[in-house]
């Protein structure tokens, strides 16, 4: 009878020490320097949350001690591999910026599932070096993207389309020819390739007066 009871306390005492080891809940994040407001591979990690309190993180810019090889996540929009996030961006959108993961680790039987919002583009701005654009000369055409995670970032023509009513673009460059003497401004307009509903326009002066 006395060892019946042994065994009893002995297996109550396992099942409680598993249950402690049983991760209840998982939160990814990313690296904020991976710039996953213009960059498609972002390095992302996952904090483990274990029923005793016990926290766990995974390597990389987590700086934890679990291992990527032991895991396996199964991402809603592109892949994971090695603690990186390929992002597919048109899918993106189409998710409201919130990219829904599934994570399966041996300490758990059935996956766990958390979410992880990717900053995305709210608003685009002209920010030009100069205050007027010399004939024959090339003129930058700068453009910023204001992001939901509140930082500003330059744009390109990756992410930029743009229409202009005179001169000729080269690039992200507007130049107008030396030989024309009528033209007084010139009317530009930045359109996101993602969304031509987001776009801005700047009207550019034309130097008259050559600098002596």
């Amino acid at each position: 009878m006395r060892a019946f009871l042994i065994i009893a306390q002995l297996f109550l005492f396992l099942t409680a020490q598993a249950q402690q080891n049983n991760i209840t809940s998982v939160t990814a994040s990313y690296d904020p320097a991976a710039i996953a407001e213009l960059y498609d591979h972002v390095q992302i990690g996952l904090e483990f949350k274990y029923a005793n309190g016990d926290i766990k993180k995974t390597e990389g810019y987590l700086q934890g001690a679990y291992r990527w090889r032991n895991i396996k996540v199964i991402s809603s929009c592109g892949a994971v591999q090695n603690g990186y996030l390929q992002i597919d961006r048109q899918r993106l959108a189409r998710q409201n910026y919130q990219v829904e993961l599934t994570v399966t680790v041996p300490e758990t039987a059935q996956p766990l599932t958390t979410k992880l919002t990717i900053p995305h583009l709210e608003n685009i701005r002209f920010n030009h070096y100069a205050d007027s654009l010399k004939r024959g000369i090339r003129f930058y055409l700068n453009v910023e993207g204001s992001f939901s995670s509140g930082k500003v970032y330059p744009l390109d023509t990756a992410a930029i389309k743009f229409s202009t009513s005179a001169g000729k673009l080269l690039g992200q460059d507007l130049l107008l020819n030396t030989n024309d003497a009528t033209t007084r401004t010139i009317t530009v307009t930045a359109t996101n390739k993602r969304d031509s509903s987001m776009s801005v326009t700047s009207t550019i002066p034309v130097k008259i007066l050559l600098d002596k």
